[in-house]
């Protein structure tokens, strides 16, 4: 028994071009609104720091004068966008935030960690648990937090080290 196919009135009304190009297009747009939907897990939302006062005029001062590419990653700031939060690459990417709050883990026994000064910008280290690293400037006006993850840089230290001009230039110490 062969089965009648039937094809709903309003679309018979329409011209036959417009008819065969319909399940086109919606399977087209379908695919556009997947896609455009679509996060990554390595890319999560960036928490954006809300510095007040002084703070932010030199976060505001320091966006400004950040590089386009860094160690040959382009710029590509999360959204929504904010003067105090910067990014470079895809994923993984290394994120530039400024005007954090103090960490906490500055007062527990991770105080101790490694702690390089470049060029007067002493940056503590905290090895992450995916294996990547957070460096955080001490003894400036404004805490910068430059977050490099594992396989973002060849030596995770270089990141924050090739921003250390900008900082030293825009939150004074």
């Amino acid at each position: 028994m062969a089965r009648e196919l039937r094809i709903p009135e309003a679309l018979t009304a329409l011209p036959a071009p417009v008819r065969w190009l319909a399940a086109p297009v919606a399977l087209a747009c379908t695919a556009v609104v997947l896609i455009g939907s679509w996060s990554s897990a390595d890319d999560p939302a960036v928490e954006v720091p809300q510095p007040s006062g002084k703070a932010a005029d030199y976060c505001r001062a320091l966006g400004a004068a950040l590089p386009r590419d860094l160690l040959g990653r382009t710029r590509r700031d999360p959204s929504p966008a904010s003067p105090y939060v910067a990014a470079w690459g895809d994923s993984p990417r290394v994120v530039l935030r400024c005007g954090i709050d103090r960490p906490d883990e500055l007062d527990g026994e991770h105080a101790k960690d490694w702690s390089p000064t470049v060029d007067d910008v002493t940056w503590w280290s905290q090895k992450l648990t995916d294996g990547g690293y957070r460096f955080v400037t001490t003894m400036r006006a404004a805490y910068v937090e430059v977050t490099v993850p594992a396989g973002a840089a060849q030596n995770p230290f270089d990141p924050a080290a090739a921003l250390t001009d900008a900082v030293k230039a825009n939150v004074p110490g």
